[in-house]
């Protein structure tokens, strides 16, 4: 019984972050967009809860943010936050990216847990952590005219495949819960971080 506590605790503390760094990401695109208060809390909103509630949809589960609204309202208030602050913050190309990565990896750690949650497999529980990791920055794009990173020639989606593949390959082993999620996150977040600082990418189709 502990154990089941602890661990929907924690989903839920990762949900949350997942939930804010999205949330922040989605509100500097806002701030690049010269929109209003009520465009960033919108942007900010889809951003944060987009890809967790596209993986409860998937699996079946009670959407979380319907659950406790918690997750809406933090990412509301990141919004009217950001909205007073961002105009002052420099590079906010170079956050976006940042916070996104953070929101990547916490989400791929979620997404993969809740797969494996749910009875799903491995691989499956895989496929849930990068559609969920992805989709809260794909919606950002599309709604804020942005072209969708995952379309660019960057390393995004493979660090979310390493992360998961971490997971579900430390799961195997006797670990405990909290040493799988740091591990699994940092592979994610490390991976996508030097992609960005060091350019990395994959061979592309035609070697374009």
């Amino acid at each position: 019984m502990l154990d089941i506590f602890l661990n929907s605790e924690l989903t839920f503390t990762l949900d949350m972050l997942a939930a804010v760094s999205f949330a922040v990401s989605g509100a500097l695109v806002a701030s690049r967009k010269g929109l209003d208060v009520l465009g960033f809390m919108w942007l900010a909103v889809i951003t944060g809860i987009g890809g967790g509630t596209v993986r409860d949809l998937v699996l079946g589960v009670p959407v979380f943010w319907v659950v406790d609204p918690a997750h809406v309202v933090a990412c509301l208030l990141t919004a009217t936050i950001m909205f007073f602050i961002a105009p002052h913050v420099e590079s906010r190309r170079r956050l976006v990216l940042w916070f996104d990565a953070v929101g990547l990896a916490f989400v791929t750690v979620v997404g993969t847990a809740k797969g494996l949650d749910n009875d799903t497999g491995p691989l499956i529980a895989i496929v849930m952590g990068v559609i969920s990791a992805s989709v809260g920055g794909i919606i950002r794009d599309v709604v804020g005219g942005e072209r969708s990173i995952i379309m660019r020639k960057e390393i995004y989606v493979s660090a979310s495949v390493a992360g998961a593949t971490t997971y579900v390959a430390l799961e195997a082993i006797p670990l405990q819960n909290a040493y799988i999620v740091f591990i699994a996150f940092t592979v994610t977040l490390i991976i996508r971080g030097l992609a960005m600082t060091l350019n990395w990418s994959l061979p592309r189709h035609g070697n374009r």
